[in-house]
């Protein structure tokens, strides 16, 4: 039980509990009634709901100034105890265990972490299996539908019961990504910091189509009752059928494959007849079956036909509008392989922050486990949510993170570009940096300038060391284009030796120049007198200082001079404003023949 101690913190069961290594040790899952039965909720679906209890587990220590709170919000299968284990004999920890304690990625030694099981659930918070207080049997079919707005709406009222002011973080996967979108629009004041992992914005026809094939089973069973079995057999038979069906959607063909292939269970060659014969049959029947003796077919039908119902584009007619208001940080992140919430999706919802000019990062992994990657690609997953919550927690010390390469913004910088383009930014500038790398130049502008930064790069490693830089940088390839940004809507564009990697430079510039009221583009320049002369003497691909990879390893697809972009600009009618022809080490322009002396070469270039 939560309870507030003579000094004024607010500690908990699981923070005084046996310490296991690593593990927040024995936690006991606790309910709190938050909703009385003479004053019901009132939910989306028109009807009411009363009374409402919630189960909860809490791990670590509250702070003084309550600021440390973690909100983690589980998935369809999921429930409250996501770490630890409530009796010793467990043969398994929290289903996110390998996330959550002591020293871990979401560190209970650092932060207060609350899990609850959600409305409609059948984990101690009030659902289906509930006991109806007019009739004095199990709601079944009589509980009210319920969606995601209802269940964080839940969620808030159980906070607040336990007096909890703010939130530094509500984090969640799949379904729980759904009501950690939710939390961000319907609470913008209370959370300060968002992390939707492998979700959606909604769910597209195939969902659909699976959760209803699902749901189907479970009402064909003839133990079903018309949703009062609770008495007699359970539907058991349908609900395995569901969760079997369920299961295929959260793994991936490559997975499938190489944990399967078509190998057979128990004998070297066909059997001949309907039983479950192969691998991945038999492993599927011990889902279903697993999952039965957990899980309740009615909070099945309940929780799937939220999914189903979760909309926020219809809901706040457009993507755009649902996110107006928001003020918390995100992070969002999906996985290559997730074809139940694609990676698509999460750029949607990324997109739609983006032209909200919001805070946000975004990163897809790549995995072979599909949407259950989540729960699975701990290592991947882990080091992007430590750093974005320590970034958000305590930026002034997210440079001790050691899981990325820091910039030390006291030592001399290794780019000269970077110092000449830092003094071409106004101050409190808006800056987006297209290829910004580990984000140096951004860190070096946000101190030195005040600017807004955002970024932009196709390398995972780069922006997880933005994302523990405290930077908003979001994994794309910029040749798709920039839809997101409107006409004009960012002061300055950087496109920093980057132009000559590009497969459509053209294409990629007109876009800047669209988006941005100045472009300032650097990049080296092939016609330096070094690459000229080893061209002579050698017969073979130049490797300079500016130029250090051979020809097969080599990021620069075309070869561009200080002429040649000049004659680009003047066909595509680009003005340029300023040109600094440099040397590699040395700040000050080239001012003679700077296409035969100059290494590299830095445009400050604009478009009305």
């Amino acid at each position: 039980m939560v309870f507030t101690a003579p000094q004024g913190r607010l500690y908990t069961n699981s923070y005084m509990a046996e310490n296991f290594e690593n593990s927040v040790g024995i936690v006991k899952t606790q309910t709190i009634r938050i909703v009385e039965t003479d004053s019901p909720l009132s939910l989306t679906c028109g009807k009411e709901l009363g009374p409402i209890d919630v189960a909860y587990e809490t791990y670590g220590e509250i702070n003084d100034t309550g600021d440390n709170v973690i909100l983690i919000c589980h998935a369809l299968s999921g429930n409250a105890h996501v770490a630890g284990k409530n009796d010793p004999e467990d043969k398994k920890p929290g289903w996110w265990d390998t996330m959550v304690g002591p020293g871990k990625n979401i560190d209970t030694n650092k932060y207060f972490v609350i899990c609850s099981n959600f409305l409609g659930g059948c984990s101690g918070t009030t659902g289906p299996s509930s006991v109806n207080p007019v009739t004095g049997t199990p709601y079944g079919l009589d509980f009210p539908i319920i969606t995601i707005a209802d269940m964080v709406k839940v969620q808030k009222l159980m906070l607040d019961k336990l007096g909890i002011k703010q939130l530094l973080a509500v984090i969640g996967g799949s379904i729980g990504g759904m009501q950690v979108l939710q939390w961000a629009i319907d609470y913008p004041d209370f959370v300060k910091a968002v992390i939707p992992v492998a979700t959606t914005s909604h769910l597209g026809a195939q969902s659909i189509a699976f959760d209803a094939v699902g749901r189907n089973a479970i009402l064909a069973d003839s133990n079903f009752a018309n949703g009062q079995y609770h008495q007699g057999p359970a539907p058991a038979h349908g609900l395995g059928i569901a969760r079997m069906i369920g299961h295929i959607t959260y793994l991936s063909e490559q997975g499938m494959r190489e944990k399967f292939g078509r190998e057979l269970r128990t004998s070297d060659d066909y059997r001949y007849d309907l039983d479950p014969e192969f691998s991945v049959e038999t492993y599927l029947d011990y889902k279903g079956q697993t999952f039965v003796e957990r899980f309740d077919a009615n909070s099945y039908l309940y929780i799937t036909k939220a999914a189903d119902y979760f909309d926020l584009k219809k809901e706040y007619d457009g993507l755009e509008n649902a996110f107006a208001n928001a003020k918390s940080r995100f992070l969002i992140v999906s996985f290559s392989s997730d074809w139940l919430f694609t990676p698509a999706q999460s750029e949607a919802i990324v997109n739609a922050l983006v032209t909200n000019r919001k805070d946000v990062s975004f990163c897809d992994i790549h995995s072979s486990y599909g949407h259950d990657a989540f729960l699975l690609e701990t290592e991947k997953l882990g080091k992007f949510i430590s750093c974005f919550l320590q970034a958000t927690y305590d930026p002034e010390s997210c440079s001790k993170c050691n899981c990325s390469k820091k910039s030390d913004i006291s030592k001399p910088r290794e780019r000269v570009d970077y110092e000449l383009i830092e003094a071409l930014i106004p101050q409190e500038a808006s800056v987006l940096d297209v290829g910004c790398g580990d984000g140096e130049l951004l860190i070096h502008l946000k101190k030195d300038k005040n600017i807004r930064a955002e970024g932009i790069d196709l390398q995972r490693n780069s922006v997880l060391n933005c994302v523990c830089k405290g930077l908003p940088v979001i994994q794309y390839d910029i040749e798709r284009g920039f839809s997101a940004y409107d006409d004009k809507s960012i002061d300055v564009v950087i496109l920093s030796q980057t132009l000559q990697t590009l497969k459509d430079p053209e294409k990629v510039f007109t876009e800047l120049l669209r988006i941005g009221k100045k472009v300032i583009v650097s990049f080296p320049n092939f016609a330096n007198w070094r690459c000229r002369l080893q061209l002579l003497t050698k017969g073979k691909a130049p490797v300079t200082r500016g130029l250090p990879f051979g020809w097969h390893n080599t990021p620069n697809l075309h070869v561009v001079s200080l002429k040649d972009f000049e004659q680009f600009c003047k066909k595509l009618g680009v003005t340029i404003e300023k040109r600094f022809p440099l040397k590699e080490y040395r700040l000050s322009p080239v001012k003679l023949a700077p296409n035969f002396f100059a290494e590299q070469a830095i445009y400050v270039t604009s478009k009305d």
